[in-house]
């Protein structure tokens, strides 16, 4: 050490002391506030941290248990801390951490850090579980016991995260929870996987839950058997949600196109015949199909009276149906002026919202106008002339995707 560092040493010693003593002094200081603030700070000495984490204050044992320097030994006592926010807080930053888990950090740190997860993943309170859940959604890095157990949780904004997400849950796993009647809302959120595999789909087509299936249905990834899609066809005349999804699959067969065209309404038999994709023969089954169901209702390319949309809002009787009869009619003008009376807003806006081909500006329009999910699909899919790939699809099969803030907002933009 040379002569200028042994002069130094002994002052920077001092220096460090007397913070110590100082942090120690904060640390008993009788306001709250006082004492957050020291256990906020990135920099305090681990010792300190540790104190702190014993607080009288909730507020105090917060910014400790936020405070990603807190000693791990901390986190640990603040796992159990009586306070739901303190757990609620280090449940956000032990699950961010654990994925960052790195060989070099020491294996007493890991195992403590995972110690800490797993009694977040258990803790009593379902938003402290909801938070680990949602952490760790996407993570290839956590202890799969933990995965499975939070996959198999009773509430279902604990198991959803995971359920929809995890890349650690195999097949096996989702077919046995699957199979274990679980609350509702489970299966449709197994059949949003990014990959459901075809051992998976086959088990939610076996259940009696129609929007899990409507679910399953509107993913395209999901691999269902042409003999699965047969069993769901046949009993797809009288669930109205599954029908959309169903003219929507991709890759349908010539023999699944025509027993769809049986039985979906003139609007989706007209979606099904703008499709590009359809195999060799199919647009002609469909044209003929189209063709049938105008011979057997009659339809002369205008839709019931009443004709005029004002005329139809006088007398209360605009309603879904009426809207898309006037679009299987090819009657434009009556659809916009529909959508004009029935959200109060001004044609012209109307018209630029339709011809944004926005799908959640168009969405926006037909919610607004107190119509269904299932005619704002149709009106984005032919009047907006939004592709099929682009549009807004429903939630759960029949739901509007978006809530009501959402939705006022986007329409907030052609207002001004």
């Amino acid at each position: 050490m040379s002569a200028d560092m042994q002069r130094l040493a002994p002052h920077d010693d001092e220096q460090a002391a007397a913070a110590y003593d100082e942090a120690k002094a904060v640390a008993r200081h009788a306001d709250s506030e006082v004492r957050r603030g020291l256990a906020s700070r990135e920099d305090a000495q681990p010792e300190i941290l540790y104190y702190l984490a014993e607080d009288e204050s909730p507020v105090v044992r917060r910014a400790i248990a936020i405070n990603p320097s807190t000693p791990r030994h901390a986190d640990r006592m603040l796992a159990e801390d009586v306070d739901d926010e303190v757990r609620c807080e280090l449940a956000r930053k032990i699950g961010r951490i654990v994925p960052r888990l790195s060989q070099e950090v020491r294996k007493q740190i890991q195992r403590l850090t995972l110690e800490i997860l797993e009694i977040l993943a258990r803790d009593q309170l379902p938003r402290v579980r909801h938070i680990v859940a949602e952490e760790i959604k996407r993570s290839h890095a956590v202890p799969r016991h933990i995965v499975r157990d939070l996959a198999r949780d009773v509430e279902l904004i604990v198991a959803a995260p995971i359920l929809e997400y995890s890349p650690l849950l195999r097949d096996e796993d989702l077919v046995e929870i699957i199979e274990s009647d679980p609350v509702q809302g489970v299966l449709g959120t197994i059949a949003r996987r990014e990959t459901v595999n075809a051992t998976v789909a086959d088990a939610i087509a076996a259940r009696e839950d129609a929007d899990a299936i409507a679910a399953l249905l509107a993913n395209p990834s999901a691999q269902i058997r042409e003999e699965t899609l047969d069993g769901i066809i046949d009993r797809a005349p009288g669930t109205g949600s599954w029908h959309l999804p169903l003219v929507m699959r991709p890759e349908l067969s010539l023999r699944v196109i025509r027993r769809i065209a049986g039985f979906v309404a003139m609007a989706l038999l007209r979606v099904l015949e703008d499709r590009h994709d359809l195999p060799s023969g199919a647009a002609d089954e469909v044209r003929e199909a189209v063709a049938r169901r105008i011979d057997e209702a009659g339809v002369d390319g205008d839709i019931d009276a009443p004709l005029d949309a004002e005329k139809a809002f006088a007398e209360g009787v605009l309603d879904d149906e009426k809207l898309l009869a006037a679009l299987d009619a090819g009657n434009r003008d009556f659809v916009a002026s529909g959508l004009a009376l029935k959200s109060d807003l001004a044609p012209e806006i109307v018209h630029k919202v339709i011809g944004s081909q926005n799908p959640q500006s168009v969405t926006a329009l037909v919610w607004k106008a107190g119509f269904s999910m299932r005619t704002a699909i149709q009106i984005q899919l032919r009047l907006a002339r939004i592709p099929p790939a682009e549009v807004l699809n429903a939630k759960d099969g029949t739901d509007y995707p978006l809530d009501a803030q959402e939705l006022a907002w986007h329409l907030q933009l052609f207002a001004g």
